[in-house]
């Protein structure tokens, strides 16, 4: 055996790094192997005009306490600042601005009455303490009873066929009553929505992260795939590695849970690996353009328009100056999909030509010179498919094998995805095996 640590880290995104932070500063050895070039996960970076900015869209909330404490440990809490953000709806042709109370009385897709009971759906949300009693029902049933076949028709449904395809009708009402009570408590009193963004991107918050894991004794390993987890009477033993094999007192699987399934798939019994299998996930496609001009003036544009391919318009040089990229900005346009549409066998200039249309369409002031360079980033697991009564199929951190975890997006419940919630269980499952291994 080439190496022995007492403790590996498969996965090199947010949950991962916390987790071997929060190991390596209780002084337990820990190695993070990521089969990536890059650290971060979805929240990987790539460079416009020697900027980082994120693959895939991303940007926290001001109550997103896990995410602040880490970057306040890390010395570096003032770098996450705060901006006001923008959100309108694409409806019929047209832009509707949704951004506070007004903007909702204003909305013309529906009428007066509906209006005012999608503007009160997010007051109602904000008050739901116990999820529970909602697991039993979709999100369909639920958007309905509460606001009306008409709001849900024109405001919900599109969004969720847009995210979830033909799971749209089974999503848990879990699910959307997070998002809505996520982005009502991320208003200030005057029901201005704001969001944190890390100064210079996400990036630079993850090689601070990486760096605190080395100085503290840790090591993090790019480049490196995981091919195998060994196990043997109930109990881990090693990790088989690109690099060779790397002895182990305890494993933590910190990838997408698919992965992770085919990973365990020769150390666990079947019942087990096809418990992880249930749980299905979207992938999603990013077209990113880099544009001499502005698209419009949102942040962020939902598209209710099934006509359309993709299902927002995030404008991130709306969210932070274009300044900070040479001038440039930077637009997203993202599409939530299975793995076996065509789409995601298409190259970038294959989903450009497809979008094409459809952004003049949107904006018919937009024109091809404006293009000055354009990038296509792909994620097979980019959403768990979250039905009713979720909570009994989430698998636990802890599994069969004794001293193997499991920390992944997929067990993010109530609550979905997000650099907070990644950061948060990994700090979590980080210090129960401090605890674990102090006892042992």
């Amino acid at each position: 055996m080439a190496d022995r640590a007492p403790v590996i880290v498969i996965g090199g995104g947010f949950t991962g790094l916390s987790c071997a932070y929060e190991l390596a500063k209780n002084g337990v050895s820990v190695v993070v192997l990521e089969k990536e070039s890059d650290l971060g996960g979805m929240a990987s970076s790539f460079k416009i005009k020697g900027k980082n900015i994120e693959k895939f869209y991303h940007h926290c909330f001001c109550h997103d306490h896990s995410i602040i404490n880490l970057a306040q440990q890390l010395g570096c809490g003032d770098q996450l600042t705060g901006t006001h953000s923008s959100v309108a709806t694409y409806i019929n042709g047209k832009f509707y601005r949704l951004s506070g109370p007004l903007d909702v009385l204003r909305f013309k897709p529906l009428n007066f009455r509906d209006r005012i009971r999608l503007g009160l759906l997010v007051l109602k949300a904000s008050r739901i303490q116990d999820w529970k009693p909602l697991e039993s029902l979709t999100a369909m049933e639920w958007l309905k009873g509460q606001c009306g076949p008409e709001v849900y028709r024109v405001v919900w449904e599109p969004l969720l066929r847009g995210k979830f395809g033909a799971h749209a009708d089974t999503i848990s009402a879990v699910w959307i009553w997070n998002k809505l009570k996520l982005r009502g408590t991320s208003r200030n009193w005057k029901r201005q929505e704001k969001l944190l963004y890390y100064r210079g991107g996400f990036a630079l918050l993850v090689d601070r992260l990486s760096h605190a894991i080395c100085k503290k004794g840790g090591n993090v390993r790019t480049r490196c795939d995981v091919s195998s987890i060994i196990c043997s009477d109930n109990r881990v033993q090693a990790v088989k590695t690109s690099d060779g094999t790397i002895e182990a007192q305890s494993v933590v699987v910190a990838t997408a849970l698919p992965v992770a399934a085919d990973l365990l798939s020769e150390s666990i019994d079947s019942d087990y690996i096809a418990s992880l299998r249930r749980i299905e996930h979207r992938a999603n496609l990013c077209l990113v353009l880099e544009l001499s001009e502005r698209l419009s003036s949102f942040y962020w544009l939902n598209v209710n328009d099934p006509n359309v391919p993709f299902v927002a318009v995030i404008e991130h040089t709306n969210f932070q100056l274009p300044e900070d990229y040479a001038g440039k900005k930077i637009v997203y346009f993202s599409k939530y999909l299975s793995v076996s549409d065509p789409y995601y066998q298409m190259t970038g200039s294959e989903v450009l030509s497809s979008f094409l249309p459809h952004i003049k369409r949107m904006f018919p002031h937009f024109k091809d010179s404006w293009i000055e360079n354009y990038y296509l980033w792909k994620s097979p697991y980019s959403q768990p498919v979250v039905g009713r009564d979720y909570s009994q199929i989430i698998p636990s951190v802890r599994t069969p094998i004794n001293g193997l975890y499991l920390s992944t997006m997929a067990q993010i419940y109530p609550e979905d995805r997000g650099i907070n919630y990644a950061v948060r269980e990994g700090m979590y499952l980080g210090q129960l095996l401090v605890k674990q291994l102090s006892n042992n």
